[in-house]
């Protein structure tokens, strides 16, 4: 895969080093000499990758790190710290600035472009959930507001066989996070389902392979996202490098050092809240767009998408499909008489009474205004008019108390039926035919039910 990477280095020959090296696997590479120019690259090129050396003049790498991060236009990026420094305080200083991984000096090609390819992919998966966002906030069904994520407090799930390691890292994070730890007779599939935001694995295990569970968690499209962390022997870097390709989120050499492995846990969980974030609030949007916000009823959009499948196998004779349009009468005279406030308040009931009346596959939607449609898959015409003379009566005869100190409110429904006319018939045929037997029924008087038949007979 290619990827757009913004190196950031003093040094000329690092540079062109690792312009080279990014080139040749078909990468776009794009350079910054100092901090400051790093910033302003990463606001305008959004790139997929950062790699950051640590030692520059002025704004050195953990400060170019935290700037980043905390702008909301840049802390999506993922950064990877480039250091001649290997000691654990180093490591530690540079995940707390939110850096995502770490590379030394002189660079290992392999490592390199592993971490460059994983974490590409993770900003290519961020970024499709940020364009999602973006159009859903401009079509105003995601609000625009600040978010934070605590990096605590999360469910971590450790996989690991040594009792004495799996003891020692429960009490390195138990301070910070909520940690359970695997036994041989837990189930895996109930442990991943019921909620976790973090799976660490060690890869050292002789009772499982710690390389299958991450292959096996990336192929369960229910658990893609879930972070990874791999516990890795050190000298094993073929194994250590798998893991990445396979799709682990991060590692770390065992035994793992309790600041590095507190301070990597809490990345993957803020990154991981982050995520879920978005996800969440694209789910909001997207019931926003098919929910009528008055009355909490689906919308006619929603409607007339469930319609036009169903109305295809009725036409083609699979099953039968009626539809009936609830017209309330005299509406008008309501909000003129009490105000829109009373009005929608009306309408709710009414939308709460229209929904106990019928089956939890039927479809009931907020057609407009004060009228209502309900697409009743599998049901003959004759079935759906009893239907509908049931709701009539029911409203006709229990007043709407909205109010404490309002008089109740005496509604009626003027109700038009149809049905699937077979071959050569249309959704907007069968609307219509629903229509001109609401508008039937009012003209015989209102508070009445009346199916296409008997509007053709008018």
């Amino acid at each position: 895969m290619t990827a757009r990477i913004l190196i950031v280095d003093d040094y000329e020959p690092n540079l062109k080093l690792l312009e080279a090296r990014l080139s040749y696997e078909y990468f776009q590479v794009y350079k910054a000499r100092d901090g400051r120019s790093a910033i302003e690259c990463a606001v305008a090129l959004d790139p997929d990758v950062i790699l950051l050396d640590v030692m520059m003049p002025g704004l050195d790498g953990y400060q170019t790190c935290e700037i980043l991060k905390a702008n909301p236009k840049t802390s999506h990026i993922p950064v990877v710290m480039v250091t001649a420094l290997d000691g654990q305080e180093d490591r530690v200083r540079g995940l707390e600035a939110g850096a995502d991984d770490f590379l030394t000096k002189p660079i290992d090609e392999l490592p390199l472009l592993a971490r460059v390819r994983s974490l590409a992919r993770l900003k290519g998966a961020i970024d499709d959930l940020r364009s999602r966002e973006a159009s859903s906030r401009r079509l105003g069904l995601i609000e625009d507001r600040e978010r934070s994520f605590s990096p605590t407090g999360g469910r971590i799930l450790v996989l690991e066989d040594n009792a004495e390691q799996a003891e020692r890292l429960s009490s390195i994070l138990s301070d910070e996070q909520h940690v359970s730890l695997w036994r041989s007779n837990m189930d895996l599939t109930g442990a991943f389902n019921s909620g976790i935001d973090l799976l660490v694995v060690s890869l050292l295990s002789p009772q499982f392979d710690g390389l299958r569970i991450i292959s096996s968690v990336r192929a369960n499209a229910a658990l893609r996202s879930l972070p990874v962390l791999a516990l890795t022997n050190p000298e094993d870097r073929a194994r250590s490098l798998q893991a990445i390709n396979l799709g682990a989120s991060d590692i770390i050499a065992a035994p793992a050092e309790s600041q590095e492995l507190r301070a990597r846990v809490r990345s993957q969980v803020r990154r991981k809240r982050y995520l879920d974030a978005m996800k969440q609030a694209l789910d909001q949007g997207l019931e926003l767009a098919v929910i009528d916000q008055l009355t909490g009823l689906y919308n006619r959009r929603y409607m007339m998408s469930q319609l036009r499948p169903l109305f295809a196998r009725a036409s083609a004779g699979a099953e039968d499909l009626s539809a009936l349009l609830i017209d309330l009468d005299h509406f008008k005279q309501v909000n003129d008489t009490y105000g829109h406030d009373v009005g929608d308040d009306a309408l709710r009931e009414i939308a709460k009474r229209i929904t106990a009346c019928f089956r939890p596959l039927d479809i009931v939607c907020r057609f407009g205004g004060e009228e209502f449609f309900v697409v009743m898959p599998g049901t003959k015409r004759a079935d759906a008019a009893a239907i509908a003379e049931r709701l009539r009566r029911h409203v006709a005869l229990t007043p709407v108390r909205i109010r404490e100190g309002l008089d109740a409110l005496n509604l009626t429904l003027s109700i038009g039926v149809a049905s699937v006319a077979g071959h050569g018939d249309s959704v907007e045929a069968l609307i219509k035919r629903a229509d001109e037997a609401v508008y039937a029924a009012k003209s015989a008087g209102r508070n009445r039910v009346i199916d296409q038949k008997e509007a053709l007979a008018a």
